[in-house]
């Protein structure tokens, strides 16, 4: 039987962050909010047995970080820190078998998202990495590699074209946890509403030149990106290369690859923790219409949808948005185009009894989010 999650803990992640008790109720009036934990997507978490896991979303239980393990110590690891060696955990079922196995303080059933979750409670972490914090140090100290040169180089090309405050900006990925290795990619992370625009505005700009350092994927890159992909998700190769290349968020920077999350600042989205439930009512295709595109470059992103039609399900079923908490699903339909889609359908109950329906896209392998153009 999976864990369930207990929101009576008191938490201390980080000096300087004080300690709060936490209600029992996860509904209650008092559910606590992120900023008190200082971390949303885009920052890691170690916990005190040196698992290593990335933090997703924006919305967290009390005194919990919905997060994924990333990085396991490992005699036999790739990748060296402070004398220990680490290994990254690339699949959910892999991360599942350990974290069951080992640790299953780190995972349970969460009785808001209504399914298995991935997470460490405050007890148990022991440090908290900071993206923003991390490329400042990197422009403070100095580079001290050949990534975390291109990484802050990236960083303020990006923060020049866009006119935007550096602070915005972070490092995400291996580099966040000096886990990087010859061959990682750049992971940045942009947060704020208007910076995430303006900084893709301009990324635009940068791959429309055809001069610089920033480009687009090649064939072959696409090939071997499609390959990595298509285990789970399910695109042809046309389809994909389609959809690529009228993205941003993925090309290369000084021939290194990257891949840039766009984040609501703190304070920008007005959903909490418990304001509404989320019912799983099994798997789900449809065919819909997209009518707004305004949230697509987020993580997570939003599309709301019109004109559904469910190609496995009858009756009426008050289905509004397409949902996703994985990059890979960021910017990839646009409004007035027609797209078929599967994932999870969930029941989305609200906490003044108000009901819709949605359809969340990355949970599990063989969801996929695709465009046929205008329509």
């Amino acid at each position: 039987m999976a864990a369930r999650f207990e929101y009576s803990e008191r938490v201390s992640l980080l000096s300087g962050i004080s300690s709060i008790a936490l209600p029992k109720n996860p509904f209650g009036n008092q559910v606590q909010a992120m900023e008190t934990l200082e971390a949303i997507e885009g920052f890691a978490v170690e916990t005190v047995e040196g698992l290593i896991f990335t933090v997703k979303g924006l919305i967290h239980p009390p005194g919990r970080l919905i997060a994924y393990l990333r990085f396991v110590p490992d005699p036999e690891g790739d990748r060296k820190r402070g004398g220990v060696f680490y290994r990254r955990v690339y699949g959910f079922e892999e991360q599942r078998q350990i974290l069951h196995g080992r640790f299953p303080d780190y995972i349970g059933f969460d009785p808001v998202f209504g399914f298995e979750v991935q997470g460490v409670p405050g007890r148990c972490a022991q440090k908290i990495y900071d993206p923003c914090l991390r490329l400042r140090q990197i422009s403070e100290k100095g580079a001290r590699d050949p990534l975390e040169e291109n990484a802050l180089a990236f960083a303020e090309l990006l923060k020049e074209a866009a006119g935007v405050s550096i602070s915005s900006l972070g490092v995400s990925g291996s580099v966040l946890g000096e886990l990087h290795r010859p061959g990682s990619d750049i992971d940045l992370v942009v947060y704020g509403d208007g910076e995430s625009r303006a900084v893709h505005r301009a990324l635009g700009r940068l791959l429309e030149s055809s001069r610089g350092p920033v480009r687009r994927l090649g064939e072959t890159e696409l090939a071997a990106l499609h390959a990595s992909h298509k285990t789970d998700t399910p695109l042809s190769f046309p389809d994909f290369a389609r959809l690529q290349s009228r993205k941003s968020n993925e090309g290369y920077f000084e021939q290194v690859p990257y891949f840039i999350r766009f984040m609501k600042g703190k304070g920008e989205s007005e959903e909490r923790y418990g304001d509404s439930y989320f019912e799983p009512l099994g798997r789900a295709a449809i065919r819909f219409r997209v009518a707004d595109d305004s949230s697509a470059i987020f993580t997570p992103c939003r599309y709301g949808v019109e004109d559904v039609l469910f190609q496995d399900r009858a009756g009426e079923i008050d289905l509004r948005e397409v949902v996703s908490f994985r990059g890979r699903f960021s910017d990839q339909v646009r409004s007035g185009e027609q797209a078929t889609a599967r994932g999870s359908l969930e029941r989305v109950v609200a906490r003044d009894g108000g009901v819709h329906y949605r359809l969340a896209v990355g949970g599990e392998s063989g969801d996929y989010l695709l465009s046929h153009g205008p329509g």
